[in-house]
């Protein structure tokens, strides 16, 4: 066998061992490992609440739990957050004023809720018609 041939059967081992090395690994990086972990949590289902309510000081409870106050969830990055799938109870309520349930189940997204609660008295101090 000449030198030659004996460097490129040799080169040519190396590289066999170099693939099957690297195709016996197969490990995902970490990143990879992150996002498909981050998929599989995203798979239940969570939701967030904006509220626009009147007035905006009016209770919120969530699955009869008190949240805060309206205006605590009005903005983008202030939203009520839904951890859990299945139905949520909502409910707005004020002093004065007929209280608002809901349920919300939900569905991946962002929803606005826009409540006007109506004042138990009629508006005026009058008596209904």
């Amino acid at each position: 066998m000449s030198v030659s041939s004996f460097r490129t059967t040799a080169v040519l081992a190396m590289a066999a061992m170099l693939v099957a090395s690297c195709a016996a690994k197969q490990e995902q990086p970490a990143t990879v490992a992150r996002a498909e972990q981050l998929m599989a949590s995203n798979a239940a289902k969570r939701g967030d609440l904006v509220l626009r309510c009147e007035p905006s000081d009016a209770q919120i409870l969530l699955d009869g739990v008190e949240q805060g106050t309206c205006s605590d969830f009005a903005g983008v990055s202030r939203s009520l957050r839904l951890g859990d799938s299945g139905f949520h109870h909502v409910e707005v309520k004020k002093r004065g004023f007929y209280p608002y349930t809901t349920y919300y189940q939900p569905s991946g997204a962002r929803v606005t809720l826009k409540v006007k609660l109506r004042p138990l008295a009629p508006e005026g101090g009058g008596v209904p018609p």
